[in-house]
């Protein structure tokens, strides 16, 4: 495995950021302001029927993950692909280092790092790590 990973899952309602180094874990969650939010969709209208407050706690789970070597990002709706087009428009250098986007479900924070753990460990074999 490489020196230092993080693995964070996210819906709109939260954020589950894990830094995975060999030996330790650090956690923290990353929640938009003022709570859950209110999609807002009325008929006919375009946009992504999100509240503006989404690059907000984009941007703070952005800054939750800096440091990291590699990132995973997973989760069981949208939000894990919005949140790698806001990296990738405003946050490049986050952006980068972003390994793989997975869909699962509502793990617990022992079973993401387990997940990620062997994602990463999986990665690095077939790279010849």
């Amino acid at each position: 495995m490489s020196q230092y990973h993080a693995a964070v899952w996210l819906d709109h309602a939260e954020a589950h950021v894990m830094h995975i180094s060999p030996d330790d874990v650090e956690r923290s969650i990353v929640r938009p302001e003022g709570g859950r939010p209110h999609l807002h969709v009325k008929s006919g209208i375009v946009g992504s029927g999100h509240r503006s407050g989404d690059a907000k706690y984009y941007h703070e789970i952005a800054e939750a993950l800096r440091g990291a070597q590699e990132i995973l990002i997973v989760g069981p709706g949208q939000a894990k692909v919005e949140l790698m087009k806001h990296l990738q428009k405003h946050d490049p250098q986050v952006a980068e280092r972003v390994v793989g986007i997975e869909s699962i479900d509502h793990p617990t924070d022992n079973q993401l790092v387990a997940y990620a753990r062997r994602y990463f460990h999986a990665k690095d074999q077939m790279l010849g790590h």
